[in-house]
């Protein structure tokens, strides 16, 4: 009995240390399973991290480039510094390494370099020598990194814009062609050993980066040098706040030259804080609009002659330079007073007394549908970011003094590139042009995806009343107020504009505050560039002929050179009388 009882203990713990080992074996076998099949693909990357490294590569950014592909932007390659802190000893001794050569806080570096990362930025694109002199450190290494350069420097800032350390882009064509610029990233993977240090000798690309889209532009990068140097020695001359030059064909609306004052230097945006920003990045051309004074009389004018109210040589009382706006207590004045005088003398001699009794007998609603329809109150079109509608109030909006404001250029805010535009009608037979600077987008393979045309946006006067305005605005260059534009040999068509600006601080228009203008096109007859100059705030002198006509003329001299344009007169010697109205 004893022996039996025995004997059934033994049984007992024999199957009980048997299903024990059955039960352990369908955990083995369970988590085994677990393992292979559902944590498979998890443990698969975690183990490919562990050994391998995934480096993004960043695309090089399209060139950009003027129409004769002169460089404009492009990329180079410049060493940035990382630290692995995984990989890093003395954290403390390294840091201060690095700070001793690149100037920077050890402290700062050091709490890098104890951080649980494997990657971590110290200092992005450094000089060669210091990174020769760094890269044998343990825990530090170089990798080279795409730059954008700017070769010019300043030339064409506003337009080209600027490309930041991670290829943002801010301002300009970097801005709004960034997706056809930048390409695609790609990735490079890289083997690492068991201590987690990358072994180049194994490393393949994944994935090829695609390489951004070139851009080829209508800007005629001499012309824009020559543009920018007028420019500055104007300003300088005149000790003016600043001033603005757009160059367009006014045939086909292709910018050859655009820049404004104060500027900046795209390579060296960092140096920049935002209030400098503000005042030297953004680009007046298109975003900024002013009250334009004279230069606006071309759409009385033109209006006018198209309508047939008046023709060239019909005649106008101009008051003797002083008119009260009847009804209103409104007086007008002319710089030099007059009595009787024609059409074209009122446009020659920029009379303002005239132009308002113009525009008076054409009437509100007949103006506005032209102002409308020269593009004033509207974008431009041009492919940049940040173009301003500029401010032209409703017609129903207009106080019983409007017209008469209007006429001369006040009550109404216009961009320099609307001006330039509308003043192109004139000279290009009466259309309405869309301006543009990219001609061309190619891809890496120099092949083109985007090919750019003229396009006619609609027409503003008849081919015979534009024709009509280039024959009055000549006399305004060869006899008027605008001599000091003419060029020996050439016709030249143009008008002057000098606006006072509005003081807001005063509530009033300033005295001493104005901004002077002068548009001139040739050759006359057959016109081939535009030309638009303003300078603002000038101290030296005021009237737009004596102080933007001059920078014109600097301008247009080297221009009829570079673009090897014949002259419409045979050269004779003449002697020109300097107007200052």
């Amino acid at each position: 009995m004893e022996l039996s009882r025995s004997t059934q203990r033994k049984s007992g713990r024999f199957i009980f240390s048997m299903i024990c080992v059955v039960c352990g074996f369908l955990v083995l076998v369970t988590r085994l399973v677990i393992l292979q099949v559902v944590d498979s693909p998890g443990l698969s990357r975690e183990a490919q991290g562990q050994h391998q490294k995934i480096q993004s590569v960043e695309p090089g950014r399209g060139i950009i480039s003027d129409r004769r592909e002169s460089i404009l932007a492009i990329n180079s390659t410049v060493p940035s510094l990382y630290g692995d802190p995984l990989q890093c000893s003395n954290p403390r001794e390294t840091a201060r390494a690095v700070a001793s050569v690149l100037g920077l806080n050890a402290d700062h570096i050091e709490q890098k370099l104890r951080s649980q990362k494997s990657f971590v930025w110290i200092k992005r694109r450094i000089d060669d020598h210091a990174a020769d002199q760094l890269s044998h450190i343990d825990g530090i290494g170089v990798i080279k990194e795409p730059q954008r350069v700017y070769p010019n420097g300043d030339l064409l800032a506003h337009v080209l814009g600027f490309a930041r350390v991670d290829g943002d882009a801010r301002e300009g064509l970097e801005s709004k062609y960034d997706q056809s610029l930048r390409g695609k990233r790609g990735r490079v993977v890289m083997d690492r050993d068991a201590l987690g240090r990358p072994i180049f000798s194994k490393a393949f690309e994944e994935q090829l980066p695609a390489v951004g889209h070139d851009i080829v532009l209508t800007i005629d990068k001499s012309i824009q040098y020559v543009a920018e140097t007028a420019l500055d020695e104007g300003i300088e001359l005149t000790q003016a706040k600043g001033g603005s030059v757009i160059v367009m064909d006014p045939g086909t609306g292709e910018i050859l030259a655009m820049t404004a004052r104060p500027t900046f230097d795209p390579n060296a945006m960092q140096q920049h804080v935002p209030e400098q920003w503000r005042d030297h990045g953004r680009n007046r051309v298109v975003t900024d609009y002013y009250e334009p004074g004279s230069t606006l009389k071309i759409v009385s004018a033109a209006a006018a002659l198209n309508e047939g109210i008046f023709h060239s040589d019909d005649r106008v009382f101009t008051e003797n330079g002083r008119y009260r706006i009847p009804g209103t207590k409104r007086v007008f004045t002319d710089a030099t007073p007059h009595d009787w005088l024609t059409f074209s003398e009122i446009i020659e001699r920029s009379s303002n007394i005239g132009m308002v009794k113009i525009t008076q007998k054409l009437g509100e609603e007949s103006f506005s549908k032209y102002l409308h329809s020269f593009g004033f109150g509207e974008k431009t079109g041009i492919d940049l970011a940040g173009e301003s509608y500029g401010l032209l109030q409703p017609r129903e909006r207009w106080s019983r003094g409007s017209l008469a404001s209007l006429a001369i250029g006040y009550e109404v805010g216009v961009t320099p590139l609307q001006l330039i535009t509308a003043a192109a009608a004139l000279a290009n037979g009466g259309f309405m042009m869309q301006p543009y600077l990219v001609a061309e987008i190619r891809d890496g393979d120099g092949h083109i995806v985007r090919s750019v045309k003229p396009y006619k946006k609609r027409k503003a006067i008849s081919t015979q009343t534009a024709a009509e305005m280039t024959e009055i605005l000549s006399r305004v260059v060869s006899q008027g107020t605008a001599t000091r534009a003419s060029l020996p040999s050439y016709v030249i068509a143009g008008k002057t504009g000098t606006a006072r600006k509005f003081d807001p601080e005063i509530q009033s228009y300033s005295q001493d505050k104005l901004v002077s203008s002068f548009f001139g096109f040739f050759p006359a007859r057959h016109p081939q560039l535009i030309i638009l100059v303003i300078i603002d705030e000038p101290q030296t002198a005021s009237f737009g002929g004596v102080v933007a006509a001059p920078v014109f003329r600097r301008i247009a001299e080297q221009a009829v050179s570079h673009f090897n344009i014949l002259p419409d007169v045979p050269k004779r010697d003449f002697v020109v009388v300097h107007a200052t109205n």
